[in-house]
C-alpha cells in the first residue's frame, strides 16, 4: 500500500525526535533575524567608521586620563618651550636625514581643566608638557608637544599640539582656536598617572565627546555594509528553509515501521 506524504506530520515527528537539530535550526534562525535587524539599524543610522584607528575624541579621552602636575623641583627660571604661533597648520620641511615633518595645530577642543589646589576659578592659564605618542594611543615613541590655554571658558580650551604629521589624526579637525593678544607665561608640567604627592599642584583634564569629531561611515560605505549583512542573512534563511524541507520529506522511523508491519499483515497467504 502506497503511503501518503504528510509534511506537517513528518515535521512534527522530526522535531520531537531530533532535539539537537532543532536547537541548531533555532540558532541559525535567531542569527538570521539578528543580522536582518542589524542591517536595518545600519541603514537608518550614522555609525562610526571602525577602520579609523584614532580620532580627536579618542585623543582627548586618552589625554584626560593623565594629571598634569607641576614638577616639584621646577623653578621659575626653568626654560620652557615657547608656545607655537597661532597658525592652524604649520609643516616643517623634511631634512636631509629623512626626519618626518612636524605639524603644529592650534585648535579649540572640548576639554576642561580643574586643579587640586584651592586657587579659585582657572583663568588665563597656560600649561605646557611633552608626551610620547604611545601615551596618547597615537603611535610609538614620537614626541608630542602639548600646550593648553584657558581663557575663562568652562567648556572649551585652546590646544596647541606639535608632532610628526603621520601621528596626528588629520581627517576631522576641531575648529581653529581664535588668536589672542594675551601673553601668558606657560607652566611646565608633566603627565602623571599615579597619585601625585600632596605638595604638588596638579591639573585634571576632562574631555567631552563631540560627534562632529568622530569619523563616520559614508553613505556608500554604509550601503556596502548593509548589502553584505543582508546577503549573509539571506544565506542563513536559505539554510533554514532547506532544513525545514528536509524535515518534511523525512518519514518518522516509528511510522515507517508501523506501515511496513501493516503491509505484511495485509499480504494474502499463498497456497502451497
Amino acid at each position: 500500500m502506497m503511503g501518503v506524504w504528510q509534511p506537517m506530520t513528518n515535521l512534527r515527528d522530526y522535531v520531537s525526535q531530533n532535539p539537537p537539530w532543532v536547537t541548531f535550526f533555532l540558532c541559525l534562525l535567531s542569527l538570521a533575524v539578528s543580522f536582518t535587524c542589524l542591517s536595518s539599524y545600519t541603514f537608518t543610522n550614522t555609525l562610526p567608521n571602525p577602520d579609523t584607528a584614532t580620532d580627536w575624541n579618542r585623543l582627548l579621552s586618552s589625554l584626560s586620563q593623565f594629571q598634569l602636575c607641576v614638577k616639584a623641583n621646577a623653578s621659575s627660571s626653568e626654560p620652557v618651550s615657547p608656545v607655537p604661533s597661532p597658525l592652524m597648520d604649520r609643516d616643517t620641511s623634511v631634512d636631509s636625514t629623512g626626519t618626518p615633518s612636524v605639524t603644529s595645530l592650534r585648535l579649540k577642543v572640548p576639554l576642561t581643566v580643574t586643579t587640586t589646589s584651592n586657587s579659585g576659578p582657572l583663568k588665563d592659564l597656560c600649561l605646557h608638557t611633552t608626551m610620547r605618542a604611545k601615551q596618547l594611543n597615537l603611535g610609538g615613541d614620537e614626541l608630542v608637544n602639548l600646550t593648553l590655554e584657558l581663557s575663562g571658558n568652562d567648556i572649551y580650551s585652546c590646544l596647541t599640539i606639535s608632532a610628526p604629521k603621520h601621528v596626528l589624526p588629520m581627517s576631522l579637525l576641531p575648529p581653529k582656536c581664535p588668536a589672542t593678544e594675551k601673553n601668558i607665561s606657560p607652566i611646565h608640567v608633566e603627565a602623571s598617572n599615579p597619585a601625585p604627592t600632596a605638595s604638588q599642584t596638579c591639573y585634571s583634564l576632562r574631555s567631552k565627546n563631540d560627534r562632529t569629531l568622530t569619523v563616520m561611515l559614508t553613505e556608500e560605505e554604509r550601503n556596502v555594509a548593509v548589502r553584505h549583512v543582508l546577503e549573509f542573512s539571506v544565506c542563513l534563511l536559505g539554510v533554514c528553509v532547506i532544513l525545514c524541507v528536509a524535515a518534511c520529506l523525512t518519514q518518522s522511523a516509528i511510522r515507517r515501521y508501523n506501515r511496513n508491519g501493516l503491509d505484511l499483515q495485509n499480504e494474502p497467504l499463498m497456497d502451497s
